[in-house]
């Protein structure tokens, strides 16, 4: 039997004007959507009003649906001869279970196709007006995830390397390792006053950067009640920032923290929208979630 193939899709950082023409053509021809906590809902309602939407999203430290069954669902959905469509935040092959999701259906005997996605640890910094390269700043950029599983500690990076070599640094789901990684740069030449910029939400109508260094990105950090999703930025193209920042962000009343300001904010329902239609609000009002999670 000849299966249909299934679509590992790439949806962006979050605006859900940054998913491809090509994974956009993809969900509106979908019959099954398996999707992620930060892929926005507008995304999903392309899909035809009769797909089947199945939300698979995660959390840190907590897995909703676990991985070995989020691909069981592509199989078992992919053998009945529907089109799957799987949605995933940023690209799905960076620190997105992408290669694993795929080996699982190559093992299968299911035809799949990867739809690459923008991913965060390049627009978001963007999206803070910050160029993860720079002709006369930065020639180099590394992305590493900051979280710890399977056994692997954030020690076990190669921090020497990355602090001697790199000159930018992007981390992945750093908030709650961020003091060992600027323990770990710190001890291994990093410069106390090399900056840091730190985004909440990028690309979102959320969005909120904290700027600092290694020196005191931790205490400014906490001051700010910052959450997953995060996007850490090291490195002096940060600098940058104060001539190229573009985008507008959520500005913290004095002494606010953003915790406090999502307990006295309105929040989107799950259409994404607040008590209106899609043309009522801005297309980058971030995903509609009531849990923490970062995503590439």
């Amino acid at each position: 039997m000849t299966f249909p193939t299934v679509s590992l899709i790439g949806a962006g950082p979050g605006d859900p004007g940054l998913i491809t023409v090509r994974g956009l053509k993809l969900v509106q021809q979908a019959e099954v959507v398996i999707y992620d906590r930060l892929v926005h809902p507008e995304v999903v309602q392309e899909a035809p009003a009769e797909a089947l939407r199945i939300y698979v999203g995660k959390e840190t430290g907590l897995h909703y649906v676990p991985q070995e069954q989020i691909n069981a669902l592509l199989v078992s959905h992919a053998r009945q001869g529907l089109r799957v469509v799987r949605l995933k935040g940023g690209d799905p092959f960076v620190f997105g279970r992408g290669g694993e999701e795929a080996k699982a259906l190559v093992d299968a005997g299911i035809p799949f196709e990867i739809v690459p996605g923008v991913s965060s640890a390049i627009a978001v910094p963007a999206y803070a007006g910050i160029p993860v390269t720079h002709r006369k700043v930065a020639t180099s950029f590394a992305v590493v995830t900051g979280h710890e599983e399977g056994g692997k500690d954030i020690a076990s990076r190669d921090w020497a390397t990355l602090a001697a070599t790199v000159d930018t640094l992007v981390i992945l789901m750093g908030v709650k390792g961020l003091a060992k990684i600027v323990d770990h740069l710190l001890s291994r030449g990093c410069s106390p006053e090399t900056p840091v910029a730190m985004i909440h939400w990028g690309t979102t109508s959320e969005q909120h950067t904290v700027t600092g260094t290694l020196t005191d990105i931790i205490a400014k950090a906490t001051a700010a009640g910052l959450e997953p999703p995060v996007v850490t930025v090291i490195g002096e193209v940060v600098a940058l920032r104060e001539h190229l920042q573009w985008f507008p962000e959520v500005v913290t009343a004095q002494h606010e923290t953003l915790q406090e300001m999502r307990i006295r904010t309105p929040r989107p329902d799950e259409t994404g929208i607040a008590g209106g239609t899609v043309d009522d609000v801005d297309s980058r009002t971030r995903p509609a979630r009531t849990h923490s999670q970062e995503v590439p």
